[in-house]
């Protein structure tokens, strides 16, 4: 006489063939949604962004780049600042804030490129974003609300072709080609993006020298010596100004714009050298009135005569 187990389901008595598959991924639950972000970090200023979001506490120099809403910025700092981490932090935010944007960030290398957008992409996970990139380019950054960050070296044929360049980012401006500086300024002219040079000095030339020393109004300007950065010691800048040299530490961590050390004339000395009360030997006879002495061969003793300034 057979047996019969009751309470079995009518599925379990069935041919082990006859029995419906069931795959891996059934058994996985869907994945939750990702909360929608889209305007949450509009109610937080750079500031706030970066304390509540990011963890990162700016110093009272790093505040007033991140609140600056100028469309022309330029920082001129000591080494060690912390530029390219302020920076990044603000670029963020305008990519959080402002969807689909374009955020372009030029160094003279492409070490310089990468470490950039790393320091981006850490900042990233904090915000519990995925870290990836936009798939076109091998340095870049792209958000869930489409904007995207974009780094570059100082290559003219792989700059060429970006447009409606939101924020664009000159980290060690210093070291950038002229020539470069100007193939990238068109691109924000269209969608009226900002521009913002970092950089600490490197001598007396270079477009951001001359920017720096312009009296254009439309450039907003922030210097940070060494000695208003809390994080770098007073006792290792006098041993760097030990180690450097005065001429050197001035430019490396005064924020200094120092000319060339292989000139032979030095050029603070050659300024202080010029005149401008006195006027030039073609000042002298071009003025009005002037008559050319009779005697080719006469001589004038420069002193006794009193030229118009």
């Amino acid at each position: 006489m057979t047996r019969t187990r009751k309470n079995i389901p009518p599925l379990a008595n069935q041919p082990l063939a006859n029995q419906p598959k069931v795959s891996r991924e059934s058994c996985v639950p869907p994945p939750e949604p990702s909360p929608d972000l889209s305007g949450i970090f509009d109610n937080f200023n750079p500031v706030a962004f970066a304390q509540a979001l990011l963890g990162f506490n700016p110093d009272p120099p790093q505040t007033r780049i991140l609140l600056d809403t100028a469309e022309c910025g330029i920082l001129n700092c000591t080494r060690q600042f912390g530029k390219s981490t302020v920076c990044s932090v603000k670029a963020l935010h305008h990519m959080e804030t402002h969807p689909d944007s374009l955020v372009l960030v030029i160094t003279p290398s492409d070490r310089q490129s990468r470490e950039f957008v790393r320091k981006t992409a850490r900042f990233v996970r904090k915000l519990g974003h995925p870290v990836r990139g936009d798939g076109d380019n091998p340095v870049s950054l792209q958000l869930p609300n489409g904007s995207r960050m974009v780094g570059l070296p100082c290559n003219e044929s792989t700059i060429r072709g970006f447009s409606e360049v939101s924020l664009l980012l000159v980290d060690e401006a210093a070291q950038v080609p002229d020539e470069l500086y100007l193939t990238v300024r068109p691109m924000v002219a269209v969608s009226k993006g900002t521009i913002w040079l970092m950089s600490t000095p490197k001598g007396r030339r270079g477009f951001f020298y001359n920017t720096w020393i312009s009296d254009d109004p439309d450039w907003t300007r922030i210097a940070v010596p060494a000695t208003e950065c809390p994080r770098i010691p007073a006792k290792f800048l006098k041993q760097e100004e030990r180690i450097h040299g005065a001429r050197s530490f001035r430019q490396e961590y005064l924020c200094e714009f120092v000319g060339d050390n292989q000139a032979i004339f030095d050029e603070d000395l050659v300024r202080s050298l010029i005149r401008s009360d006195v006027p030039s030997y073609s000042q002298r006879f071009q003025r009005p009135g002037y008559q050319p002495p009779q005697n080719p061969w006469q001589v004038y003793d420069w002193r006794e005569i009193k030229w118009p300034i």
